[in-house]
């Protein structure tokens, strides 16, 4: 059974579009066989298509020049209209200004190119095609896409409902994806073992083609270590100068390893939110990673995520927030005081910032820690939620909704950020409950 991805239709939308349409992320994430489906889609259609890899070696030689590509296209799809496939556009060398002169040429074709998360990519053909292209994130399957998949799609328009009444088949579900992970390969492979060579598998191929290609074998290691370190300290304030010495590195390499590994799609950080410096944290960032099985396999086994539970579900909730708010201009962080207060996670495009705690636990009541409570008194949102396994709750503190919402009803209460806010029961500021008082 294929595996649908959610963003399929969009791309499906766009091919009528004279944009190029570029499809970006980590290596393995989908990208070809989402080019493949849409071939077959047009091919249904009998629309012509041409497909070209630069990662063969035999195709490499149409990319010679930007003539002799034309050549070969015209060749296949002559002087008609046809869409024109060029996967792992990042091996080609000034890719964008290539691609930006034959699409310039105002020729009858449709151009759909992939790259994944290179250097080269990011900086230098993004660049080039502006105003030319949508791009097109393709990450690890998001849970719903996993979850759909595991139950054979049978729930895939109620899935919310299916997830709500069938507990022990939802906490299967989590525990599966908080150690495999969302990598396709990942997904089809049936035992542990197989998931278990899937993921080395990635992870070694991320090294072999980015990392030491970037670095040139030099501090290859290091990098290793940085890795190693980053995913025991995944979901954590992160310490420059502590990292620094712990790995002997100069803060401007290590900031720039780290650089290395957001544009690569395997670190996503998330910012400090603040309003006063003196009393705020305003530079230390959080890094979460974009597939907990990679992160689980760099701190050196899948079986080392079980202590760390709480924060691998911590990033599980940013990274769903992340899918759900992709097309909105909201800026995640999070909030630390310099006295000890922290609140996970905070929306911060809204009129006000919106406060997200994360717990993972099956709470039998809503209870608002005393950060929550110092967060909600300084900036009044209109908002809080406290994200938990299984309960669903609500109160009032002042103006302030404060909902505990079960994480696979995260979407229903955060895609539509300034509105639906259910009515929730007033309590007084100095009754609502604190853990431990």
């Amino acid at each position: 059974m294929l595996i649908k991805r959610s963003v399929f239709s969009s791309l499906i939308n766009h091919l009528g579009n004279e944009e190029i349409t570029m499809l970006v992320g980590p290596r393995q994430a989908g990208k070809t066989t989402l080019m493949t489906g849409l071939m077959e889609e047009l091919a249904v259609k009998s629309e012509k298509s041409i497909y070209l890899n630069l990662d063969n070696e035999k195709e490499k030689r149409f990319f010679a020049s930007q003539s002799s590509l034309v050549d070969k296209i015209r060749t296949v799809l002559g002087e008609k209209k046809g869409y024109v496939f060029i996967d792992e556009i990042q091996r080609k060398e000034d890719a964008g200004i290539f691609i930006k002169g034959i699409y310039d040429m105002k020729l009858p074709y449709k151009f759909i190119i992939t790259g994944s998360g290179s250097i080269e990519l990011k900086e230098k053909v993004y660049e080039s095609l502006a105003g030319r292209k949508r791009l097109f994130e393709i990450y690890p399957l998001s849970f719903e896409e996993f979850v759909n998949y595991k139950t054979e799609y049978k729930y895939q328009n109620k899935l919310e409902n299916y997830l709500d009444i069938n507990g022990d088949e939802r906490r299967s579900f989590l525990e599966e994806y908080l150690k495999f992970g969302g990598y396709p390969k990942v997904v089809l492979s049936k035992t542990s073992e197989e998931k278990n060579i899937a993921i080395e598998d990635i992870y070694k191929s991320f090294i072999e083609k980015d990392i030491q290609a970037l670095l040139k074998v030099e501090k290859s290691d290091v990098f290793l270590d940085l890795l190693r370190v980053l995913a025991s300290q995944n979901s954590r304030i992160l310490n420059y100068t502590e990292l620094s010495n712990t790995l002997k590195l100069s803060l401007p390499t290590l900031k720039k390893y780290l650089w290395y590994l957001q544009k690569t799609y395997i670190l996503e950080k998330s910012s400090p939110f603040f309003r006063n410096v003196r009393k705020e944290i305003t530079k230390s960032p959080i890094m979460y990673f974009v597939d907990f099985g990679f992160r689980n396999y760099a701190l050196g086994s899948l079986e080392n995520y079980e202590m760390e539970k709480g924060f691998v579900f911590q990033n599980f909730v940013f990274n769903n927030l992340r899918d759900l708010l992709k097309h909105q201009n909201i800026r995640k962080g999070f909030w630390r005081t310099k006295q000890g207060g922290e609140v996970d996670i905070i929306l911060d495009a809204y009129p006000k910032p919106i406060p997200i705690e994360v717990k993972y636990s099956s709470l039998d009541k809503l209870s608002v820690s005393r950060s929550l409570r110092s967060f909600i008194e300084k900036y009044k949102p209109p908002k809080a939620f406290v994200v938990n396994l299984s309960l669903e709750e609500n109160l009032k503190i002042g103006n302030t909704v404060v909902e505990l919402v079960p994480f696979f009803k995260l979407a229903k209460v955060v895609s539509e950020p300034t509105t639906g806010v259910p009515p929730a029961p007033t309590v007084p500021a100095e009754e609502a409950p604190i853990p431990g008082v």
